[in-house]
């Protein structure tokens, strides 16, 4: 936890001084228990932005050849994703599936925070994508808050295609916390779709973007 600390202070210092970022709604993160981040997704910086900021320790995943390549650049990677609680997943594999939504699962009822994309993958155009149903999923059975969260701007900080990242002024908006029915694992489809559906329309309030009723379709780890 002292790494874990040492590092997200660390990395908030940086975007704050480099970026200073307009920050709301952190106090809607719940102070203890388990609760489950749901931001848009602009950039590949989106999720080292919300564990950097939030008040909490929050698990993404990340994709396994942070914690693979060799060399400087790959042990700093690797050291960096291990403190912030990243959880590794092989390029392609989608974190809709049984087996990474079971390994979010396990995080949640320790009494921890997860974040999870409901787009899946980041939107290249800035449209908001319709919500895949794995948010929906852990919400129902597990019973934690849903933590709506608007990122606006980070698609500036590296724009796609590009190495390197230019600090720009972004905003990040935590919106209040989503309570939904502790159903457990056996719940209709249906009522994952609404309540996933609930979540994407707190984003948009948040985020002000465009929508599309259908699914983002790129080729990436969701």
């Amino acid at each position: 936890m002292e790494l874990f600390d040492g590092i997200r202070w660390t990395t908030r210092g940086l975007i704050s001084g480099t970026c200073r970022p307009t920050v709301t709604g952190l106090e809607n993160v719940p102070k203890d228990g388990p609760f489950i981040v749901a931001p848009n997704h602009l950039s590949f910086l989106d999720s080292v932005i919300v564990q950097a900021l939030m008040p909490r320790p929050v698990a993404f995943f990340a994709k396994a050849e942070y914690f693979t390549t060799k060399g400087v650049k790959g042990r700093l990677m690797k050291s960096f994703f291990q403190a912030v609680g990243s959880i590794p997943v092989e390029r392609g594999e989608q974190a809709a599936s049984v087996q990474a939504l079971r390994t979010l699962l396990d995080i949640l009822e320790d009494g921890r925070g997860i974040g999870i994309y409901p787009e899946g993958t980041r939107s290249r155009d800035g449209i908001l994508y319709r919500g895949r149903t794995g948010v929906g999923w852990l919400a129902l059975t597990t019973g934690a808050p849903v933590i709506p969260v608007g990122l606006i701007g980070t698609e500036k900080l590296q724009p796609a295609g590009r190495n390197a990242v230019k600090p720009q002024h972004f905003i990040m908006k935590v919106g209040e916390p989503l309570y939904f029915e502790k159903t457990g694992p056996d719940h209709s489809l249906p009522a994952r779709r609404q309540v996933t559906d609930r979540i994407m329309d707190a984003i948009a309030e948040l985020s002000g973007q465009e929508r599309s009723t259908g699914y983002n379709q790129s080729k990436a780890i969701e």
